[in-house]
C-alpha cells in the first residue's frame, strides 16, 4: 500500500486494501447463517459495524462533518442505494434463484461505467479500456452457478434494481467525492444504512430458531466489520481514481480473493465457468493496476 501511495497512486492502495477486505469477507459471510443467525440480522449488525470506522476517520479529521445540505443529500443517498439494495436483496431471493440474481446484480459497474463516461467524461487507456471489458465480461461468470428450476421471472426486475442501485451508488460516491470530504460522506453513509435497521428487523422470521451466542451476532460482527471498512477504503479509493477503473477492478477482485481462501480453507473448486471467470478477472485486474496515469495529479492522500 505505501509503495502505490509513494507511487502518487494511492486510489490503487486504498481499491488493493477493499479488494483484500472484501475478499475475506466473501469466504467467511455466510458463516453466520449456517450457524442460526439470519442474514437480516446479519444486516443490523452490519449497519452497527459501520459506527466504529466512521466515528475513527471522523476523529481523524478533527470532527470536521460537513453539514451542507449537498454533503448530507449525497451521503444519505449513498448510503441508502446501498442498504436498499440490500433489503431488496432480501426479497430477491425469496423469489428467485441466487444463481440468477447475483450474476444480474454483478454487472452493476456497467452502470458505474456509463454514468461516469458520459457525465464525469472519464476516459483511461488500451490497458484500462481492455482491463474494464475483462471484467465486465468476468462478473456475471464468477457468480453464475446452475441449479433448479427458477420460480417464476419475478426476481428479474428485483435484481435489475439492485443492479442499477449499487451501480448509482458507486458514481455518486465519486461524484460526491469531487465536492464531500470522504469523511463526511462515510459518516452519511453510517447513518442510512443505520435507517434501515427496522426494514431488516421488520423481515426477520422470528419463529425460526436464533442463535444469540458466540457464533451468532459476535461472529458477524467479526466478520462484518471487515465489509466496513472495505466500503470506507472504497469511498477513499474513488476520491482519488477514477470510477471506471476502481469499480471493475474491486469488483472482480474481491471474488479472486474469495476463491484463493475458499480453496485453502476448505478445499472448494470452483467449476469450469468459474474458472474462466477468474482467470479472466485476474487478468482484468492486471491490466487495470497497469494502466498509467495520464491525468493531472489527484489530491493528496490524507
Amino acid at each position: 500500500m505505501s509503495a502505490a501511495m509513494r507511487s502518487g497512486r494511492p486510489w490503487l492502495a486504498y481499491a488493493l486494501v477493499t479488494v483484500l477486505l472484501w475478499g475475506v469477507w466473501g469466504a467467511l459471510a455466510g458463516l453466520s447463517s449456517q450457524h442460526g443467525f439470519p442474514d437480516t440480522l446479519v444486516y443490523c449488525v452490519w449497519a452497527l459495524t459501520m459506527i466504529p470506522p466512521a466515528l475513527f476517520v471522523l476523529w481523524r479529521a478533527g470532527w470536521s462533518l460537513d453539514r451542507t445540505p449537498g454533503a448530507i443529500g449525497y451521503g444519505m443517498a449513498i448510503g441508502l442505494l446501498g442498504a436498499g439494495g440490500q433489503m431488496v436483496l432480501f426479497k430477491a431471493l425469496t423469489t428467485g434463484p441466487a444463481y440468477f440474481i447475483f450474476p444480474v446484480i454483478s454487472l452493476s459497474p456497467v452502470v458505474t461505467i456509463a454514468l461516469s463516461f458520459l457525465l464525469l467524461r472519464e476516459r483511461t487507456g488500451r490497458l484500462g479500456a481492455l482491463g474494464i471489458a475483462l471484467a465486465l465480461v468476468a462478473l456475471p461468470m464468477l457468480d453464475l452457478s446452475f441449479g433448479g428450476g427458477a420460480q417464476g421471472l419475478g426476481w428479474f426486475p428485483l435484481a435489475l434494481l439492485i443492479m442499477l442501485a449499487w451501480g448509482v451508488q458507486a458514481y455518486f460516491m465519486k461524484l460526491a467525492n469531487n465536492t464531500v470530504s470522504a469523511e463526511s460522506i462515510f459518516f452519511y453513509m453510517m447513518l442510512g444504512a443505520l435507517l434501515l435497521i427496522p426494514v431488516a428487523w421488520g423481515m426477520t422470521d422470528w419463529t425460526q430458531p436464533l442463535n444469540l451466542g458466540l457464533d451468532g451476532p459476535w461472529m458477524a460482527a467479526a466478520i462484518q466489520i471487515l465489509n466496513a471498512v472495505g466500503a470506507l477504503m472504497l469511498v477513499y479509493a474513488f476520491r482519488y481514481g477514477k470510477a471506471i477503473v476502481v469499480a471493475p477492478l474491486t469488483n472482480a477482485g474481491a471474488p479472486l480473493v474469495t476463491a484463493a481462501l475458499s480453496l485453502l480453507i476448505a478445499g472448494v473448486v470452483p467449476g469450469p465457468l468459474k474458472m474462466v471467470g477468474l482467470a479472466l478477472a485476474l487478468v482484468a485486474s492486471l491490466l487495470l493496476v497497469l494502466q498509467p496515469e495520464h491525468d493531472a495529479p489527484a489530491p493528496r492522500a490524507p
